[in-house]
């Protein structure tokens, strides 16, 4: 549980920010809410007793200090973290509290790596970008599925996702992406990122029952492309996205998410599909859940939770897989999602078709 720490959520009246909250009152913690907008925060308080309020804005480091003031860890959720990370991952440095954040942004995600990694490290302090559904989620699941092995050929995460109704946030973070890589697409090959200008290919996926084959975009880049390979060794990373979600999502018409049950997620349905190859063995892990935004707090929460009870593996800048026991943290998810490990004879073959090309 909690046991009644105070966690700062910045960006707490955003879509996934609610979430945060919400799942962070249900675990006993008690969230203080920070933010640029102090109506929304004020409006999000009314929703709840005994919330405090504290408006805070990336440009005023003296702002993000006091809404940090006497909490035990701050959860990002306001992107683009592209402006959002570094002033809050400073502020909690000042703090000395674990930062937390919820960004699928590839260059975001690149930048906390680079920027913070030496001086976390020797601050003794816990950083963890990406905690979230990508870039998180695929990472814990690849980690898991290496059991033992200490390095391996390839690793692919194809994304089953029923839909994918983007929230403001998404829509605004792809953009910032878009024009940091001057509108290339990227992928992960030969222990690197390549910007390409070419067509991601298509593809069909094997999914596990009952969502069996789909067409999916190949080389449909998410944060997994960074979380994975800063601590496995695994030269190859790829990702791979269902072509509805990506019609979904790349679309100006889709609406935003609705909610569809009382918790306030929508009806989206997930498979995250993780292969990691080693020569002609390959390892397979599978989650399965109900909306991507939502599922994003027991993630971001239980990492709270594992770093103020000493739960972690290293200090410094760390992704999921590195900082927390993978599969124990997976299992602790079990009530927001479902895991499996196992693949039929026919699917392991039409897994080597795709993945030896």
């Amino acid at each position: 549980m909690g046991t009644g720490h105070a966690v700062a959520v910045y960006g707490a009246y955003g879509h996934t920010g609610r979430f945060v909250v919400a799942e962070l009152r249900e675990r006993g913690f008690v969230p203080v809410l920070a933010g640029r907008d102090a109506g929304k925060l004020e409006e999000l308080a009314a929703s709840g007793r005994g919330l405090d309020v504290r408006p805070a804005s990336v440009d005023d480091p003296a702002s993000l200090d006091r809404a940090l003031a006497g909490t035990a860890a701050v959860i990002n959720c306001a992107g683009p973290f592209a402006t959002t990370a570094a002033p809050v991952i400073e502020a909690a440095l000042r703090a000395g509290i674990p930062y937390v954040d919820v960004a699928a942004e590839i260059e975001a995600n690149l930048d906390t790596f680079a920027r913070f990694a030496s001086r976390a490290r020797a601050e003794g302090a816990v950083v963890v970008p990406a905690m979230a559904f990508f870039g998180g989620l695929g990472d814990l699941l690849a980690t898991a599925a290496m059991g033992d092995w200490t390095a391996a050929d390839e690793a692919h995460v194809a994304y089953g996702l029923s839909s994918w109704h983007p929230t403001a946030g998404t829509r605004a973070a792809g953009r910032v992406s878009r024009q940091r890589r001057n509108g290339l697409r990227v992928r992960y090959a030969g222990g690197r990122l390549e910007y390409r200008d070419d067509d991601p290919p298509t593809l069909e996926w094997p999914f596990p029952a009952p969502m069996g084959s789909r067409a999916v975009i190949g080389e449909f880049t998410m944060a997994d492309v960074v979380t994975i390979p800063s601590h496995l060794s695994i030269p190859e990373v790829r990702t791979y996205m269902t072509v509805e979600a990506a019609r979904d999502v790349t679309s100006p018409d889709t609406p935003a998410p609705a909610a569809a049950d009382g918790r306030g997620r929508s009806a989206q349905r997930f498979l995250v599909d993780v292969v990691v190859r080693s020569g002609d063995t390959r390892r397979r892990a599978v989650a399965r859940g109900q909306d991507i935004y939502a599922v994003s707090a027991p993630l971001a929460v239980e990492a709270v939770h594992r770093a103020l009870t000493g739960r972690t593996k290293t200090v410094g800048v760390a992704s999921a897989g590195e900082m927390f026991d993978a599969l124990d943290f997976l299992h602790a998810l079990s009530p927001h999602i479902s895991l499996d490990s196992t693949a039929s004879p026919s699917q392991i073959h039409r897994l080597s078709s795709i993945i030896d090309g």
